[in-house]
């Protein structure tokens, strides 16, 4: 859900960006045309210039075809087809015109000045260099081919034009990021501070969503399918998959004892509940599958909706596995915690049945990682007991 929104932010802004480039492109290409060969008369008009024609064949039967692409939302290629086929059949003109014809070569139109200049408000490196490139080789190529030193000017007003583009695209670019750093920010802060208030109604799952994203996101790296920044949003889902337990009473919560099926029942609300808490919280969309889901099992007989194997969000399915064997590993008020190699022992057993077989797979080529980050872990904070390892029940 929170990709989807952000692409469609990310096309809508594209779709803005290119309809201002191409109004501004047309009508300073076109305004341009008539003042340089109608008004300003530098070149003959009575030369041939039926090749010119495929320059405006391209401009103007290629709007509508655009046009169709915006609007079914396909814009990211958009720019580069119209560059590319602008500056190729303006190369094919001006070859025509000059190579048949003793003319001194002059440059091309004055639009290629906006096409260098408005490639920051696109805000993409790749696009400015494709156009920075394009239209120096263009120049290149027309001096070699016409033997005319005049492009030489061409050249280096280009060069300059584009470093200036360059910076304010960087200064862009560092403005997002900043603001996007400032975000990550807060939202870093309510997340721990919502953190901070669960593990205050539960101290005995003091550090455990810290334990839990570690172990998580170190599975879903070793998966290699997600980018860093997919596993930086994953972290705070990791951070947030208990949070419906702080509406657990307390009398559950922290019972010492087995508990009842009717408060069992209550436990089961939380992915539920810590759904509905969140479910508006801008920026943290992606966490929604992850914390409904973490307790389904892969045999379909988990919590909350009964999910099983492949219908379970991949990530949740992620979280179950780094879940329970922070869970086993710690004390509880109902148990003393497990050592890693019972717990490592019951996460095998589980495979297939509560856990996904093939991340169970990975769970035992990452396994000495997790051992060595649990031994290493500041237990001083918590009330957990690493050394007490006869814990005799299994939580899920």
């Amino acid at each position: 859900m929170y990709k989807e929104k952000i692409s469609r932010t990310f096309i809508y802004e594209e779709q803005r960006a290119l309809k201002w480039f191409l109004l501004l492109f047309y009508i300073i290409f076109f305004l341009y045309e008539v003042f340089y060969h109608y008004f300003y008369k530098n070149i003959d008009l009575n030369l041939p210039r039926e090749v010119n024609y495929w320059m405006y064949f391209w401009l103007l039967f290629s709007l509508p075809i655009f046009t169709i692409f915006m609007r079914k939302e396909k814009v990211y290629f958009v720019k580069y087809i119209f560059v590319i086929g602008y500056f190729f059949t303006s190369i094919l003109s001006e070859i025509s015109i000059y190579s048949m014809n003793n003319l001194e070569y002059q440059s091309g139109n004055a639009v290629e000045v906006l096409v260098v200049l408005f490639t920051p408000f696109f805000i993409n490196i790749r696009f400015f260099r494709v156009v920075t490139s394009i239209i120096v080789l263009k120049y290149i190529f027309l001096g070699i081919y016409l033997k005319s030193e005049n492009t030489i000017g061409p050249i280096v007003l280009v060069l300059i034009l584009s470093w200036i583009a360059y910076l304010i695209l960087i200064r862009f670019q560092d403005y997002l990021k900043a603001i996007k750093d400032l975000y990550d920010h807060q939202l870093s802060g309510i997340v721990k501070g919502v953190i901070a208030t669960i593990e205050l109604k539960d101290p005995y799952t003091r550090g455990h969503s810290e334990r839990v994203a570690y172990y998580a996101q170190t599975l879903a790296n070793e998966t290699g399918k997600f980018t860093p920044k997919e596993l930086s949003s994953f972290h705070y889902a990791c951070l947030l998959h208990d949070i419906g337990k702080v509406n657990i009473p307390d009398s559950i919560l922290m019972k010492p004892g087995k508990l009842s099926k009717n408060e069992f029942e209550v436990i089961k609300t939380h992915p539920s509940v810590g759904e509905e808490a969140i479910l508006k919280v801008k920026g943290l969309e992606d966490s929604l599958p992850i914390i409904k889901s973490h307790h389904e099992r892969w045999d379909g007989k988990g919590y909350p909706e009964k999910l099983k194997g492949d219908s379970i969000p991949f990530l949740a399915r992620v979280v179950s596995i780094a879940d329970a064997f922070d869970a086993m590993t710690s004390s509880r008020s109902y148990r003393d915690a497990l050592s890693v190699d019972e717990a490592y022992s019951r996460i095998i057993e589980g495979q297939g049945t509560q856990f996904d077989p093939q991340l169970v797979e990975l769970f035992k080529e990452i396994f000495p990682s997790w051992v060595k980050f649990h031994r290493k872990y500041d237990w001083t904070n918590t009330l957990s007991s690493e050394d007490d390892n006869d814990g005799k029940e299994v939580p899920s």
